[in-house]
């Protein structure tokens, strides 16, 4: 998707205090739990270190000729940041406080969200947000329902290209050394598709009730085992 855009100057600044967040409610009742899932499971393998934020429905700002623009993706990654935690208590601005992300994500819902909003003038369209000013690598477009996922990652001219799927229908993300790909089945009472990582063996990144349960079968088998053998597990 292309662009023609006017001149604009784009500088990293704190958002200031007096400056109001948009505080309307999510219009998607899965993107909480979709979001949580996708942190869960890096988290649990390690993948987080302690100077990365994982952030969902949160304000990230850059100023665009000398208006403060601020968008709030479903859930986004940004492998460091180089202030404290305190002070991006409600807003981040790469830059200035840290790296790029180098993926955001976009839940789609019954209600118009504008991802696919390429409008260059003040207030710019998320699309041309992610794609021109922050120019974040890997821009994920989600629709929980039918479980039709858009990967588009950035080309060496900065703009957007829609990618395909490799043969277990995930895709590579470079910057995180891991696929993504979408999953069907249940968590948290909630039974449909859900976004899932993979690392560079194909191996499924565990929620923590999924680590439960094979540890607990992993014990099982064993016990079973050692009575096979004539000796009682130790409970």
């Amino acid at each position: 998707m292309l662009s023609t855009a006017p001149e604009y100057q784009i500088t990293w600044e704190k958002l200031p205090e007096d400056f109001v967040l948009d505080n309307k409610p999510v219009d998607n009742i899965n993107q909480p739990l979709l979001a949580a899932a996708l942190t869960e499971s890096l988290e649990i393998a390690g993948k987080l270190p302690d100077n990365s934020l994982t952030s969902s429905n949160y304000g990230i700002c850059a100023t665009v000729n000398q208006k403060m623009v601020v968008k709030a993706p479903d859930w986004a990654y940004i492998p460091k940041i180089t202030v404290s935690r305190q002070e991006i208590k409600r807003s981040y601005t790469p830059q200035l406080q840290g790296d790029i992300p180098v993926i955001v994500m976009e839940f789609l819902s019954d209600t118009e969200g504008g991802e696919y909003s390429i409008k260059p003038t003040y207030p710019p369209g998320k699309w041309f947000f992610y794609e021109q000013v922050l120019e974040v690598p890997n821009y994920i477009i989600f629709e929980p329902d039918s479980g039709e996922i858009e990967v588009y990652q950035l080309d060496d001219l900065k703009r957007y290209h829609l990618q395909k799927a490799d043969a277990n229908n995930r895709f590579w993300i470079a910057q995180m050394q891991l696929f993504l790909g979408v999953w069907e089945g249940t968590r948290e009472n909630r039974t449909g598709y859900w976004l899932r990582w993979w690392d560079e063996n194909q191996n499924i990144l565990l929620w923590g009730s999924e680590k439960a349960n094979l540890e607990s079968q992993r014990a099982e088998r064993l016990a079973a085992q050692l009575r096979a053998a004539g000796i009682e597990p130790e409970i």
